[in-house]
């Protein structure tokens, strides 16, 4: 009985960081924005306990900030904090990729074992692709989550493929707010999933090499435009943002 208790409560706690976690991304929970574990156990008809359980792994990967008196409130990210969260995570996957193709193992042996996953991460791919030439933002994020996460298979570290993904997360939860207000938002959401794919199960190194280049200089041009004040940051009349993935 205890252990299924345990087990209740653990879904629980679970369901509410991602049900949390949806709502920043979506930026229906703004950058900024303060509330306490009593107004989220109200609103989702639960305990506190889970609730402040959920909020405690949501601080913990970056994206809230608690403070003892007030609560908690989403992370603010800066320009010059995306602008690291791009040039960290091309760091990384220049060297996944460097071990993959420079590795002891032949690439084409290496990523073999992989022929099957990457079928469906070409799926999530072309629904990416498609989502950032159309301006969905909302399916766009999800699908990007999803193909990097399972992209990160070849990588078999998952130290690594979880660092990725709370960049990846981290630049999203930075980017919405700025990408809802932008005129110019298709230009500005990166879409180049389908080439990246296309490129590994060719194993053309010089094709990945060049999609991985142009994904960091998209992101660092983006960064450049909102240092700029292009658009202004989101309910301030000035100030800066960072791109999509």
């Amino acid at each position: 009985m205890g252990a299924s208790g345990g087990v209740t409560r653990n879904t629980l706690r679970q369901q509410i960081a991602d049900a949390l976690r949806d709502e920043v991304l979506s930026g229906r929970l703004q950058p900024g924005r303060e509330f306490t574990v009593k107004q989220m156990a109200e609103q989702y008809g639960v305990s506190a306990t889970p609730v402040r359980e959920a909020l405690f792994d949501l601080s913990a990967q970056g994206l809230l900030e608690s403070d003892q008196h007030r609560g908690f409130h989403v992370r603010e990210f800066s320009v010059a904090d995306y602008r690291s969260m791009v040039e960290a995570r091309a760091l990384v996957i220049d060297g996944v990729f460097r071990g993959v193709f420079q590795g002891e193992q032949p690439a084409r042996a290496r990523l073999g074992p992989y022929r099957d996953a990457l079928v469906s991460v070409r799926r999530r791919a072309e629904e990416a692709s498609r989502a950032a030439r159309c301006g969905d933002l909302d399916i766009l994020i999800g699908y990007d989550l999803r193909f990097w996460r399972e992209l990160g298979a070849i990588v078999d570290n998952t130290y690594i493929t979880d660092f990725l993904h709370r960049l990846r997360v981290q630049a999203w939860v930075f980017a919405v707010p700025y990408l809802r207000g932008d005129a110019d938002v298709l230009d500005w959401l990166w879409n180049g999933h389908q080439e990246l794919v296309e490129a590994i199960i060719e194993v053309d190194e010089d094709a990945v090499r060049a999609v991985l280049d142009a994904y960091k200089e998209h992101g660092l041009k983006w960064a450049d435009r909102l240092a700029a004040g292009n658009p202004a940051h989101p309910g301030r009349g000035t100030g800066a943002a960072g791109p999509a993935e």
